[in-house]
This record gives structure tokens, sequence and C-alpha cells, in this order.
């Protein structure tokens, strides 16, 4: 059984359709590609998939250890918890917050005390607080950020402020990353050390990932498969070569200069 199952999802706002009967499934450990022109109903099918958006109808169900769920019409944070983690388009951090307490807030849905143990303070709490302090430094390590923990997120550089979301998002310790547009306003050099670093968070973090993304060079370097949005319908789905020479996706996105990227 898939780890991620959707079946005919649509969302309709008013009159407008932005994800139209769309189905896929994605298995452990791939690394999977979205793309499409925009407005094609990329960012809205992330956000059904993390319960921003109720879906119109259809249905997104999650099979962790044989147990499945259907997770449409749950709300953000327990989509979260349920294993699915995102990061966003536009960067999403607690701007006036430290780096380190951007990563510990996102821990705290992990947490093994309940409310008496804080108020009262016992030794569980001190215990918890310790532990989630020490995984926060150890995954601000891995990410070279260690440096920077005790500065204000709003103060770093951008692609510091893109891995820190990154980082946020492994905090919560999801079965899927969900990754809307990595590459945006990155330069060459940062999207290919981005690139490395896709691969090598799926493999060290034993992860499945989705990914929205423009940058083709990106896209068909890392990516296993890859689906094709238009006009919030699926119009393709296939490996990379595949969807370098479908004519479909040439005609509504790719152009006649994709074997170029």
């Amino acid at each position: 059984m898939s780890l991620l199952s959707v079946d005919k999802l649509t969302m309709s706002f008013g009159g407008l359709t932005a994800v139209s009967n769309v189905s896929f499934q994605i298995e452990k450990g791939e690394l999977v590609g979205i793309i499409g022109p925009n407005g094609a109903g990329k960012t809205t099918l992330f956000n059904l998939l993390t319960g921003v958006y109720v879906p119109t109808s259809g249905t997104i169900k999650l099979n962790l250890d044989g147990k499945e769920m259907i997770i449409n019409g749950l709300k953000p944070y327990e989509v979260t918890k349920a294993g699915l983690a995102r990061t966003f388009q536009n960067i999403r951090l607690f701007k006036d917050l430290t780096v380190l307490d951007n990563v510990r807030i996102a821990m705290h849905q992990n947490i093994q005390y309940h409310m008496p143990a804080a108020l009262y303070r016992f030794n569980k709490f001190y215990y918890e607080e310790e532990r989630l302090l020490k995984e926060a430094e150890e995954l601000l390590d891995i990410f070279k950020l260690s440096h920077k923990k005790n500065e204000l997120a709003k103060n770093l550089p951008y692609g510091e402020q893109r891995h820190l979301e990154i980082v946020r998002a492994l905090a919560t310790k999801p079965a899927i990353l969900l990754l809307d547009e990595p590459a945006a306003g990155m330069n060459p050099n940062e999207t290919t050390e981005l690139t490395e670093t896709i691969e090598w968070i799926r493999n060290e973090f034993d992860l499945t990932i989705l990914l929205i993304e423009h940058d083709m060079s990106l896209v068909m370097k890392i990516c296993e498969r890859i689906y094709v949005l238009d006009y919030g319908m699926l119009i393709a789905s296939g490996t990379p070569s595949e969807i370098r020479t479908n004519k479909r996706v040439i005609e509504a996105y790719l152009g006649e200069d994709v074997n170029n990227a």
C-alpha cells in the first residue's frame, strides 16, 4: 500500500476549480516532483495535503506502519502530527524569535509531559526540555547553523532562512517532507548546494519527499518521478526522461528547450 494516496481530489473556490479530480500515489522513500505553470494549482494541492484547505471532494490517505488514515479535514497541526511537514514558497519563519527557538517550537508537538508537569515544574518537565534543546542544537549543527542559534531568524541571509525552514520542518519528525519551491530566489550556486542537500536529507533522515519546483535542472536531476499539473488537472506523470519528451507537457509548460535544462 502506498505511503500517500490521493484520490479524485478537487478544490473549488466559488466558480473557480483550482484542483480538479487529481489522483496520485507516493511510495515510501521516493523523491517526487510536481511541476506546472504558474496558477496550475500546485500550491493549492500542497495546502490540501497539509490541512490549510479542506477539499471540496476526494480523499487523502496516509499509511504509516500499516495503519491507514484519512487526513483531509484535519487541522494543519494534526496533519503535521500525523507525519506530513512542509516548507512554504514564501518563507514563514518566526522572524522575531531566535534560530534556536524556531526549531524548539516545532519540536514541542513531540513532548512527553503534560500540563501539570509544566505548571509545577516536575522533573519530567526539565528532562524533556533538556532533551528537546539537545535535539534542536544537533539539527542546527547538521545544517551548519549552530553558530547562529541565538540570532533572530530575520537577520539570517536568505539562503540560511531557507535552510532554517527545512530544519524546522524536520524537527517535527515527519514521514513525508513537502517542499514548496525550495530554490525560489536562489542563485545557481545556492541551487546546486540545495540539490545536494535535498538528496542528503532524503537518505540521512529516511524520508519521503514531495517537492514543487520551477527550476528544471533541480527537478530533472533528483526527482525519480514527476507529476505535471495544468489548469488544476493532472496532465502527465512519469520519470524525468519521460516528462522531457512528453509533447503535452512541452506544449503546456516546458517548451522546446527543456532538454537543455
